[in-house]
């Protein structure tokens, strides 16, 4: 994970079936000595950073078990708590439609020969956008070790012999 991208995303192929994969992270997070929590529901299984460890930055690992011919495919999504997920979209979402706002009012002033000053308002918020994204990126980098510490979870529970790693295209 070299490249930081927004919401990571993987698949693995498992020989094992999907009851002995989501046993084996059962097994695992019952553990005391484990760095990482989870939560199992049905196939989906949720792994997070102990909540004394966490900051705002912490990531969290949601899987997916499917069942398949051969045995079964997990499939990994790396991303921010769901409450910073929210937050984040509010925020692009309210500067998106404050932005449309601002370009009818600014632009129908502009084509009625106004002076349309508002529309100098363009500028501020998507610097502000940029600002928003940015601090996302570093927080991305904060959290690296914690995706690490995550993965090697990951790979310890499914034991990596007996599983083969594929890449989503």
């Amino acid at each position: 994970m070299s490249n930081v991208e927004i919401r990571p995303r993987f698949q693995r192929e498992s020989l094992l079936s999907k009851e002995e994969v989501l046993q084996r992270f059962e097994a695992a997070l019952e553990r005391r000595d484990q760095p990482v929590r989870g939560l199992i529901v049905d196939h989906h299984v949720t792994l997070k950073i102990p909540a004394e460890e966490q900051h705002f930055w912490s990531p969290q690992l949601g899987l997916e078990v499917e069942e398949t011919e051969n045995g079964s495919l997990i499939r990994g999504l790396y991303g921010p708590r769901p409450s910073v997920w929210l937050m984040f979209v509010f925020f692009y979402a309210f500067l998106g439609f404050i932005s449309v706002i601002i370009a009818i009012i600014g632009f129908s002033e502009w084509s009625l020969g106004l002076p349309g000053r508002i529309l100098w308002l363009l500028p501020a918020f998507a610097f502000i956008t940029v600002m928003i994204y940015l601090s996302a990126r570093a927080g991305q980098r904060l959290g690296h070790d914690e995706v690490i510490r995550l993965q090697k979870f990951l790979d310890g529970a499914l034991k990596e012999d007996q599983v083969a790693e594929g890449l989503k295209g």
